[in-house]
């Protein structure tokens, strides 16, 4: 499936909440630009270029499809990358079982860790701005991580109707009492979005 068909398909997610009796305020999307730097494989020796691989394709597209949607906006993070490689946490078990050895290890099994930064702290703003400035009256939030609990705790004191959809994931026991429905409308990814309505009454 390539970015453009999962832009459309994060579309009429985020519409499917909305429905035929509210009026769409806006849908933010968080996401970073993907890594385009070069690296070498510290297995192989390999040299990498992240901005020809399909992940780096497929982001592109995903972040151009849904600058052109209409009411989108986009919210970008940054990516950190400490030059670390990481073994892949099934190798890890392999290794410390001894069912294989360092020798063993291949250049599949190690990956780059890198780590978005801001996107947690762009979500919970937006939320507080929406809340407080009374913008909305509906928050829809897709994710199912508890970092959000607090800015879910505020916009509902402040009367906003909270609503998560976990995309069909597992949701973290903590936010269940802090929103005020869950609700899943598609499967098709686990991409963070937030969309924001507001009714026409």
């Amino acid at each position: 499936m390539d970015g453009a068909t999962v832009a459309d398909y994060l579309y009429t997610m985020a519409l499917k909440h909305v429905g035929s009796n509210n009026v769409l305020y806006r849908i933010f999307y968080y996401d970073c630009t993907p890594l385009a730097k070069k690296a070498h494989n510290p297995v192989s020796g390999k040299a990498i270029d992240f901005s020809k691989t399909q992940e780096y394709k497929f982001r592109t597209e995903l972040l151009d499809a849904l600058k052109r949607k209409r009411k989108v906006a986009l919210r970008i993070g940054t990516l950190k990358d400490n030059h670390n490689w990481m073994i892949h946490p099934g190798r890890v078990k392999d290794l410390l079982s001894g069912r294989i050895s360092v020798s063993d290890i291949k250049e599949d099994d190690v990956y780059l860790a890198i780590q978005q930064k801001g996107i947690d702290m762009k979500i919970g703003v937006d939320i507080a701005t929406l809340a407080l400035k009374r913008f909305v009256d509906t928050i829809v939030l897709f994710s199912g991580d508890s970092d959000f609990v607090p800015a879910a705790k505020l916009a509902r004191r402040e009367g906003i109707d909270f609503i998560l959809d976990p995309m069909q994931a597992n949701v973290e026991p903590q936010l269940f009492e802090h929103v005020d429905g869950i609700a899943s409308k598609s499967p098709f990814t686990k991409t963070s979005l937030v969309a924001k309505c507001k009714s026409d009454s």
